[in-house]
């Protein structure tokens, strides 16, 4: 596929990437991929910042509200399945507005990754395997499983084995994702905020979720707190407070904390990376020139 454009549209939380990632959308008539590791399930809105339903309205949007709590999900998994949707979208388009904060996702589709790691119940129920029954018959019955996995395995190093083995009782033989091709362009922007104006707009969020009922939505989902895509910041401080452990107006500086926490480790991330422009106006016409967005 030739002309095909992924515009990266990334940063920590709050910063303003739903609303630079829609307008850049209306400008190149492009829909919106989501990169976000909590706004891909379906029972999480408010404490995700899922985006509006207006906004979601003006432009498509893809992997928001599309797997439950209950399903287990990664960034290997995110990989596959957005590499699969681009294929099929880049059939009758040229652009592509790549949206989110988890960096360990747009990494994932941009550069591929490497299998997911082996579940560690079935991990442990391998070792014990390996002490009773020895390396040759968990090698042989991997050579029965697998042929093409076995090949690629050293049968002599044990951890190795219990790997793949790991991979093929679970049926996933081939999790490797491969990065994008090299002729598909790359570009990445993200809002520039200060640390202070940030910390503002975090702060601002924490209220105005729990004005938009979070109290509510994390009390619908209180049965289920100890799910893995519920240890999420803005649940687990509510979750606290419904178990008595801290109260309501504790709970809210938390949410506010915590968030500012995530937005710093963003942050982090996102500055090793030294293809990203970093935005300080978000109007087009004081984009790169070579970007051709100019109106």
């Amino acid at each position: 596929m030739e002309n095909k454009n992924i515009w990266v549209v990334c940063g920590p939380t709050a910063s303003g990437k739903t609303a630079l990632a829609i307008d850049l959308a209306k400008r190149l008539g492009a829909e919106i991929l989501s990169a976000d590791s909590r706004q891909v399930y379906r029972e999480l809105n408010i404490g995700v910042a899922r985006p509006e339903p207006e906004e979601l309205n003006t432009i498509t949007h893809h992997f928001i509200a599309t797997i439950s709590i209950h399903e287990p999900y990664s960034a290997g998994r995110y990989a596959r399945e957005a590499r699969a949707f681009l294929n099929q979208y880049f059939e009758n388009h040229n652009h592509l507005i790549l949206c989110g904060g988890t960096g360990l996702y747009i990494r994932a589709l941009l550069e591929g990754i490497d299998r997911d790691p082996v579940n560690p119940v079935l991990q442990e129920d391998l070792n014990i395997r390996l002490e009773k029954e020895g390396l040759p018959a968990l090698a042989s019955e991997l050579r029965r499983l697998s042929p093409a996995l076995a090949a690629q395995t050293d049968l002599q190093n044990p951890q190795r084995v219990i790997r793949a083995m790991g991979w093929s009782l679970s049926g996933e033989q081939s999790r490797e994702t491969e990065p994008l091709p090299a002729n598909w362009k790359i570009r990445k922007l993200a809002p520039y905020l200060s640390r202070e104006q940030l910390y503002e707009r975090i702060n601002q969020r924490g209220d105005l979720m729990m004005h938009k009922g979070l109290w509510d939505e994390a009390e619908a989902l209180f049965p289920f707190r100890n799910l893995q895509a519920l240890q999420t910041v803005g649940y687990r401080e509510l979750f606290d407070c419904m178990e008595g452990k801290i109260n309501r107006q504790e709970a809210i500086e938390k949410i506010k904390q915590h968030s500012r926490n995530y937005a710093k480790r963003q942050l982090t991330w996102f500055r090793r990376d030294e293809s990203i422009h970093w935005l300080k106006d978000v109007r087009p016409e004081a984009w790169p020139g070579e970007w051709n967005l100019r109106p």
